[in-house]
């Protein structure tokens, strides 16, 4: 019985330091991810069917992004503006 219980947990004991040498080794060994995809969009922008699409329409918003920001600036001035007018 004590033979048993001595094994199972050796058995539990070596399990649990397997998994922590392990957890140990690959988060020193661990490296930040870095997509560089400005090519990869351009290339699927050029092909046809669904892909091609989907890859302009994808280009077609990281474009606007710009846009829409500095059209809340002019926004936020009009407002600005429009709240300093007498009648307001």
């Amino acid at each position: 019985m004590t033979k048993s219980k001595f094994s199972r947990g050796l058995m539990i004991a070596a399990i649990v330091g397997v998994f922590g040498l392990g957890y140990v080794c690959g988060s020193m060994t661990q490296q930040q991810a870095n997509a560089q995809m400005g090519g990869m969009m351009e290339k699927a922008g050029q092909m046809g069917g669904p892909v091609g699409s989907v890859a302009q329409f994808g280009s077609s918003h990281h474009g606007d992004a710009g846009h829409l920001s500095g059209l809340q600036k002019n926004l936020d001035t009009f407002k600005k503006v429009q709240s300093s007018l007498p009648g307001k």
